[in-house]
């Protein structure tokens, strides 16, 4: 019998506890309880318990690990062992770290488009890149086909692109439309200083070392102010931020990538502005980092103020990755040529520049020809 008698009463009514036991979707030992006041008022209450565990859909409570269990015990005499393992070794790397402890009814398409940033910000190959991305799809449309989630999120994100399908959804700042972003930026944060918040300077820097240097997001968020010695700037490490568990620091993302950059005259003097600011905070060090002081910028809360900025100023709205082909886009204009600008990227080779970039110069093409033009 799951109601109880108990010690007590209210308006003249007995106390009860109303206790189920049941097995969840997992075959998890689960137990609710409740307490109300009156005979009738208890048989109702069990009556409503158990109408809830039966409605209550798996997702409330299953994670994307737990749907990743069952999907393999399912799939094992389906998929071949191979077939399997890759698709659990792929998962295990690529997913779960960031997505495993999350429950199906959170995963959101905003959530999935973040975790696939972090996968490109990892610099893996394409293919490797897809690789990932369709366990994660396979998982979820099973959940959708159990009717644990009434559609799959993913498919608003899309899958990972080639290089080619990227430079089509290329945009980039002109130094002008930038002055213009970097200005409201500027007078957002000086508008927030007048209120006594110093911390919008925070993402006036961003950007402006976002523009003038290249680097990727996951390297300012981890730039410290001891990584900046007179005019130079040195990449050292990274920061990718997980979705649940705290972020994770990292060396950059090859060899490469570890470089020093002189910084110019532009940003050089906004980030002497930005330390006198920080240097009056308590506490403050050299292992700071240059955005955020203690900890990092949350990615949320730059692209908030990235749509701000864009539209206070009047200019499109471009991605955050896209302020890194704005400073190639100006550089290649300037005539720059492509080495010192895949140094500067921290690319591993020219290749991938030149893959990601070779329609900035079309010169340089014109120039092969002509010269093979002139072989008899």
């Amino acid at each position: 019998m799951p109601i109880y008698k108990m010690n007590g009463r209210r308006d003249g009514k007995q106390k009860y506890r109303v206790r189920i036991n049941y097995i969840d979707a997992l075959g998890k030992a689960r137990q609710v309880d409740r307490v109300t006041y009156g005979s009738d008022e208890a048989k109702i209450l069990e009556l409503k318990l158990q109408q809830d565990i039966r409605q209550e859909a798996p997702a409330k409570r299953m994670t994307l690990r737990e749907l990743f269990r069952e999907y393999c015990n399912i799939r094992k005499n389906e998929m071949r062992e191979s077939t399997l393992d890759k698709f659990k070794h792929i998962t295990k790397n690529h997913i779960l770290p960031e997505l495993g402890n999350l429950k199906l009814s959170k995963i959101t398409p905003s959530i999935l488009a973040q975790w696939k940033m972090s996968i490109e910000d990892k610099g893996l190959a394409l293919t490797t890149k897809q690789s990932a991305y369709s366990p994660l799809r396979a998982m979820l449309n099973y959940a959708v086909k159990m009717e644990y989630i009434p559609k799959n999120p993913l498919d608003k994100v899309g899958n990972f692109k080639s290089s080619g399908d990227i430079k089509k959804e290329m945009d980039f700042y002109t130094p002008q439309e930038f002055k213009r972003f970097l200005s409201a930026a500027r007078q957002n944060a000086q508008e927030a200083e007048e209120r006594g918040f110093l911390s919008e300077w925070d993402y006036y820097v961003f950007f402006a070392i976002a523009f003038y240097t290249g680097l990727r997001k996951g390297e300012i968020h981890a730039l410290q102010w001891s990584d900046i010695s007179g005019s130079f700037l040195s990449v050292k490490r990274s920061i990718a931020q997980k979705l649940k568990g705290g972020d994770r620091e990292t060396a950059p993302k090859n060899k490469a990538s570890v470089r020093t950059l002189q910084i110019p005259v532009p940003l050089l003097t906004i980030l002497e502005e930005h330390k006198k600011r920080w240097k009056k905070h308590e506490g403050f060090s050299a292992s700071y980092r240059v955005c955020g002081g203690e900890k990092c910028l949350r990615d949320t809360s730059v692209e908030n103020r990235n749509k701000r900025f864009a539209e206070a100023a009047g200019v499109k709205k471009i991605r955050i990755h896209d302020f890194r082909h704005s400073h190639v886009s100006l550089l290649a204009n300037k005539g720059i040529n492509i080495q010192e600008i895949a140094r500067r990227l921290g690319h591993s080779n020219i290749e991938m520049t030149w893959n990601t970039y070779s329609h900035l110069y079309p010169k340089e093409e014109e120039r092969a020809i002509k010269i093979l033009n002139k072989i008899v």
